[in-house]
């Protein structure tokens, strides 16, 4: 722990946050000056420094500060950063950290509660709503699903209640038991305990399970009694009669369960996420009968407010619930007359109702207004959760803070960074000052001060090359940054691609689209493009997915480890269907931001599969043979070649009183995660947990004779991660690392052509020079005979791609339609395009490209009427 000095000899500069020695991560002892009172943008390419500057170093000081004034106790409350390697910083300000949100919210948590918006509601609806004759005041927690005061009583506040039927546990009924009819019950040696069971029962388990008695099928599925028998293992219906009647010796005595108690008792009770995933698909999920799906107990849903209950008000629109609200804030409702209302319940409501208006309208500038109250907050975008939270905080009107924010522009289209800029722009007028890491070039314009980092990621980054008014940048040639500031560099290409055909979908419906028509071109580099919320991603990674997946016969894997509730809570396209081009498509590819793993033993080197190779290197090596170690002793998840204290998990933790509980590097392995004897085995001088410190940069050097080594190595460097360690913990990557690893993963596999590649703003956390270098890797995907379609807001990328469908123009129930679809060139032409002038903008200060063979015959741009 680096000892915090007060630097006496240095001044400390009025109205600035003076920086000393910082060496947080790959920061190179960074002596800085930043003003306070301004909008600081800290730059470079991903993994230079920025947040290790950022929030590493300044927001994990302002902290170490403020938590050493409270109580030990009221500590352990909080998520408490590691203290900052740094000699000292000056003059920093109290500080609020808005960071992008890694891992996997509760799917309880929702858009009410994280903007606070929800409790207002609740106060609402218990002081000042319309309650039927006779029934009693309810407290504000009786209109919380998430209390016992408010959830429903029979699907206890979910909304929905989940069972298994008989067609959902027996998907093919002219399967025999002995076949594995009933496929909700366990496989492997469960499941033939189970089926040896009924045969000692007196059921014939080679019978087609049709032409079974109902009554039989019954009490497989759906008793709950539990008989323990004799079990002879092997034997069958009449070997077990004969040696029953001669009281044989059983193999052992085995206990039945229904499969219906199977599935319910194993997803409660299951520590496994697989487990728990692989019997959530027997499982059938509708709408509790008795709240209609709404959460809350009978007594909350009777009180009513502007003719609604609370969960109807909770599913409209921000938008339409500040229109709602105005009325009752300004005193024009017609309720609020005095005839009407009790005078103190009138002062209640226009109070709360002018408290929710402020908050609503920053949301609304925000481009927030297409939410409802009750999304849950894991289906929002990091940048929209990000702004939500922004959002209470501008509405705070804190004086004299820090706010140290990550990315804020991450998923936004140009239109809604320009409400982003306005929110900034009041916090900081209010006497706030903002530390900002971004990429976006909109933004760093808007700086009143940029702190540029790099040159480059990792080790060879961590260098401060500019800090300054952003017109200074433009003399500092070492910058990246510089370039694309100042100059950009084209993106488009020389020609655009013909398809070679369509994939049609008709009369699609979901959130937003309704009864939607839509071409998706095969064999070229499509972009979708609209506002936040105008209906993209439900259009292409909920609704395209599922339509192709289920076209080529596929099955839908979805990763819902982290959910509290069975897949069939997803939705499903109401509606629509997929015709053409499906010929062309072997296969479909999604590459999305969930996490590549849930706990610290997920890496990237483990995800890539280049782990792999490196152990069979580290099993060649002369020593490791004339010991006998094969590839399985370089794994950390395997006992022999681990550390036996901390079993390949490289820490432990300490339990500390009144303290949040700290981990600390193995006392055994030094945080090694493997024993003495493993260690020893050295390849170019090198153990192997010396390999998984290293970046992916410096195992390229290291591996350069390594050609199975080197294809995942290069095509992780293409997609901008070069910066990464081999050993990385899934835990500390953020949406988009996890999503360009999985398609450097999918990129290192032969490009065999004919696969649709599914991509949902691959561009996230990137830097434009990173940027470029994905585009590079998209063409060449396309160029193999793939089709690649995103979802993107990032000029660059839609300049780039052959096909443009904008959809809008507005977002929420001002979206959902087709506004046009051609080249990058018309879509930048259609005066109806809210993503048109920003493309064309982009365009005209780019280097124009010759030629222009379109898609085909040149279309008219499709536009809606």
């Amino acid at each position: 722990m680096t000892t915090k000095i007060s630097l006496s000899s240095q001044p400390i500069l009025d109205g600035f946050v003076q920086v000393r020695g910082a060496r947080e991560h790959n920061l190179k002892d960074v002596n800085l000056d930043i003003p306070r009172d301004a909008l600081v943008v800290f730059t470079g390419i991903s993994g230079s420094g920025k947040s290790s500057l950022a929030f590493g170093t300044l927001y994990a000081e302002a902290q170490r500060r403020y938590l050493e004034s409270v109580s030990p106790y009221a500590r352990r409350l909080f998520n408490q950063m590691p203290v900052p390697d740094v000699d000292a910083v000056n003059g920093l300000p109290p500080a609020v950290a808005l960071q992008q949100q890694r891992g996997t919210p509760t799917t309880r948590s929702s858009v009410g509660s994280v903007s606070t918006l929800s409790n207002s509601l609740r106060m609402l609806y218990s002081r000042a709503g319309d309650y039927p004759a006779r029934q009693p005041l309810l407290y504000a927690e009786s209109f919380s699903p998430n209390t016992a005061e408010g959830a429903c009583p029979q699907c206890h506040g979910l909304g929905r209640i989940y069972d298994v039927t008989e067609k959902s546990m027996v998907p093919d009924d002219s399967l025999t038991i002995r076949e594995r009819a009933i496929a909700a019950w366990p496989t492997a040696w469960h499941g033939q305990n189970l089926r040896d069971i009924l045969v000692t029962l007196g059921y014939d388990i080679d019978t087609p399970w049709r032409k079974m008695s109902r009554k039989d099928r019954n009490w497989i599925l759906f008793t709950d009694e539990q008989p323990v028998v004799p079990v002879y293992a092997g034997f069958d219906r009449q070997e077990v009669k004969q040696a029953l009647r001669r009281k044989e010796e059983p193999s052992y005595q085995g206990t039945f369960t229904g499969a219906r108690k199977y599935v319910l008792q194993t997803f409660a009770t299951t520590q496994s996420a697989l487990m728990k995933k692989r019997v959530a698909q027997y499982m059938i999920g509708t709408d509790c009968p008795m709240c209609q799906g709404k959460r809350l107990k009978p007594e909350s849903l009777a009180v009513k407010f502007a003719g609604h209950d609370i969960a109807e008000i909770s599913r409209l629109p921000l938008k339409r619930l500040a229109n709602i609200f105005a009325a009752y804030a300004d005193g024009s409702a017609p309720q609020l007359r005095k005839d009407r209302m009790h005078p103190e319940k009138r002062v209640v409501v226009q109070r709360i109702a002018e408290d929710l208006v402020a908050r609503l309208d920053v949301m609304l500038e925000l481009g927030l207004g297409y939410l409802t109250l009750e999304r849950s907050t894991p289906t929002l975008s990091p940048g929209e959760l990000q702004r939500l939270r922004l959002a209470t905080q501008v509405h705070s009107n804190l004086f004299g803070v820090v706010y140290v924010l990550d990315e804020p522009s991450a998923g936004l289209h140009p239109a809604d960074t320009e409400s982003l800029l306005s929110a900034l722009n009041r916090l900081k007028a209010s006497g706030n000052s903002l530390f900002v890491v971004e990429h976006s070039l909109d933004v760093i314009r808007h700086a009143d001060w940029i702190v540029d980092v790099g040159p480059v990621a990792g080790e060879h980054g961590g260098r401060v090359l500019y800090s300054g008014v952003p017109a200074g940048l433009e003399m500092v040639d070492e910058s990246i940054t510089r370039r694309y500031l100042f100059a950009q560099d084209s993106s488009t290409p020389d020609s655009r691609r013909r398809a070679i055909g369509q994939l049609r979908l008709e009369g699609v419906t979901r959130n937003n689209l309704k009864g939607l028509d839509v071409d998706f071109p095969i064999g070229v580099l499509t972009s979708v493009t609209g506002v936040s919320g105008s209906g993209k991603s439900s259009l292409v990674s909920q609704v395209l997915v599922e339509l192709v997946t289920a076209a080529l016969g596929h099955s839908l894997e979805e990763e819902h480890e982290d959910s509290e509730e069975p897949e069939q809570q997803l939705p499903v396209t109401e509606g629509g269907s997929i015709t053409g081009g499906l010929e062309n498509i072997r296969r479909l590819i999604r590459v999305d931001q969930k996490p590549i793993g849930r706990t610290p033993r997920s890496n990237l080197a483990t995800y890539t599969g280049l782990f792999d190779h490196v152990r069979k290197i580290f099993a060649s090596t002369k020593t490791a043979r004339s010991r006998k170690y094969d590839a399985g002793r370089f794994s950390f998840n395997v006992a022999k070649g681990r550390c036996a204290h901390c079993e390949g998990e490289g820490s432990v933790m300490v339990e500390l009183l009144f303290l949040p509980s700290v981990y600390t590097p193995c006392p055994t392995c030094q945080g090694t995660r493997y024993n003495a004897k493993t260690l020893e085995i050295k390849y170019k001088d090198k153990n192997i947990a010396d390999v998984l410190r290293m970046t992916v940069d410096d195992a390229c050097d290291f591996f350069k004779d390594e050609p199975l080594v080197q294809v995942s190595l290069h095509m992780l460097q293409e997609v901008g991660l070069g910066y990464l360690r081999l050993g990385q913990p899934a835990t500390e990557l953020s949406g988009g690392e996890a999503q360009r690893i999985k398609l450097a993963t999918e990129m290192q596999r032969a490009r065999r052509g004919e696969m649709l590649y599914i991509l949902d703003e691959p561009t996230t956390g990137l830097h434009p020079a990173d940027v470029e270098r994905l585009i590079k890797q998209l063409q060449l995907l396309v160029d193999s005979g793939n089709t690649v379609i995103v979802v993107e807001h990032d000029m660059r990328v839609i300049a780039a791609s052959d096909w443009v469908i904008d959809i809008g123009p507005d977002a929420g129930d001002e979206g959902g339609k087709i506004i046009g679809c051609g080249t990058p060139e018309q879509i930048a032409g259609n005066k109806k395009s809210r993503t048109g002038p920003y493309l064309k903008r982009f365009m005209a200060s780019s280097i124009l490209w010759l030629g222009s063979p379109l898609l085909g015959e040149r279309p008219e741009v499709q536009q809606t009427k």
